[in-house]
């Protein structure tokens, strides 16, 4: 058992996987010799070689389209988009190419390609690089999508998306870089598609991705003193969604919240919200809630971002106030 930070997290993933599969390459802009802009790539040229950790110009069209080509030859590619904003530069390789390969193709042809990025906000990098995008991703048939909240989960889930035979568009947190937690020694392999119930809770439900996790446990244990018991849910996966875990603990607590820092409008919370208003109204003691960023660009300076993004302070809020 080792403390590490979460982008040591996303190295040791890397590393694991290259070990295991000596055909799996890594491209991306300054993730050589740098380490990547934000250090989450440090040490690996020194262990596999320029060969199968490659510096690209500074073109995301170029990087996926490389790596697309590499992969429907049988090349397992990881490639790393350096702001998740510019996945907008290349997503007619990865909405149009990428995704619908396998299909058109009649499942003759995959292309194991996982698109790391860094999203999110809370580094005061304005509106063309803070953005949290992952519903971007979400709508379009053929991705997965992931995103987790914790450096355990940064390997487990990094290396099962690696594993995966179609595209995974892997999303790293910024704001939880620099976090730290105990993950186990020896391999780790993790399940795409599982959400995790962090705390168990009687009052209500409350749903939460990669930052937003963090906060909505902080918020809980707030709530707790208030004598409102929440049931926080880290959902990991987008796509795959884990319905079973969600529905589940609504069943049980008759009230959900959705915590997302993606802009509100088609944000994924309105599809759980319409999930569980299909699925499981009758279990329902209340609406569904989001706590949501709202629709405007996201402001760099510090006081607006803060109020924009969700926070521990919003989280308790809204639920102390519509809870009771």
């Amino acid at each position: 058992m080792a403390e590490l930070s979460y982008r040591e997290a996303v190295a040791r993933g890397i590393a694991q996987e290259m070990r295991r599969d000596p055909m799996l390459v890594m491209l991306g802009e300054d993730i050589a010799g740098a380490g990547g802009v934000f250090k989450t790539t440090v040490g690996l040229l020194d262990e596999f070689g320029p060969s199968r950790i490659r510096d690209t110009p500074i073109s995301e069209q170029a990087i996926l389209g490389a790596a697309m080509g590499a992969a429907m030859t049988g090349i397992p590619v990881i490639a790393e988009i350096m702001f998740s904003d510019f996945i907008a530069v290349c997503f007619d390789i990865l909405a149009n190419e990428m995704a619908k390969s396998r299909y058109m193709t009649g499942g003759q042809m995959t292309v194991p390609v996982v698109v790391r990025t860094h999203n999110g906000g809370g580094s005061r990098f304005g509106a063309q690089h803070s953005q949290s995008v992952e519903n971007w991703c979400m709508m379009i048939p053929g991705l997965k999508v992931v995103a987790p909240s914790n450096p355990g989960d940064v390997v487990g889930l990094l290396a099962a998306a690696i594993r995966d035979p179609d595209p995974v568009v892997f999303f790293e947190h910024k704001s939880l870089l620099a976090t730290k937690a105990e993950v186990p020694d020896g391999e780790i392999i993790d399940t795409l598609g599982t959400a995790k119930v962090l705390r168990e809770g009687r009052d209500c439900t409350i749903a939460a991705l990669a930052l937003m996790v963090p906060r909505a446990m902080e918020a809980a244990e707030r709530l707790a003193a208030e004598g409102i018991s929440a049931e926080v849910i880290d959902l990991r996966s987008l796509v795959p969604l884990d319905t079973q875990t969600i529905l589940g603990s609504v069943e049980k607590t008759g009230r959900l919240y959705t915590v997302e820092e993606n802009p509100r409008l088609c944000g994924w919370g309105a599809e759980i919200a319409s999930l569980v208003g299909e699925e499981a109204f009758w279990n329902l003691d209340g609406p569904v809630i989001r706590i949501s960023t709202p629709h405007i660009p996201l402001p760099s300076a510090e006081n607006l971002e803060d109020l924009t993004i969700p926070s521990v302070d919003r989280i308790y809020e809204t639920i102390k106030r519509t809870m009771d």
